[in-house]
């Protein structure tokens, strides 16, 4: 499902208008980016939590030549999924 076949989907389940609903899906997606780009957890009660981790920086190889490179610390994002998620995904 890519996102405007979510937006079609809350659509037609709210009764809401597409652009509105797109709208709204834009907020929270940049809501949750938001809170994660401060270090802060986003958790969604039934279905699941997002958080930042930590990559450290290590040295990795390039395939075609051999040669060592460099690869940089960054930050990662993390999704936990929930239980209710979970089990509705297993179908518990």
């Amino acid at each position: 499902m890519n996102k405007q076949e979510l937006v079609d989907a809350v659509a037609a389940k709210t009764g809401d208008s597409k652009a509105a609903t797109g709208e709204t899906i834009d907020a929270v997606i940049a809501a949750i980016t938001g809170a994660l780009t401060k270090g802060k957890t986003v958790q969604l009660i039934g279905f699941g939590s997002f958080s930042t981790g930590a990559r450290a920086a290590r040295v990795g190889r390039n395939p075609a030549t051999g040669a060592e490179i460099q690869i940089p610390a960054a930050k990662t994002v993390k999704f936990t999924a929930g239980k209710a998620f979970k089990d509705a995904v297993n179908g518990a």
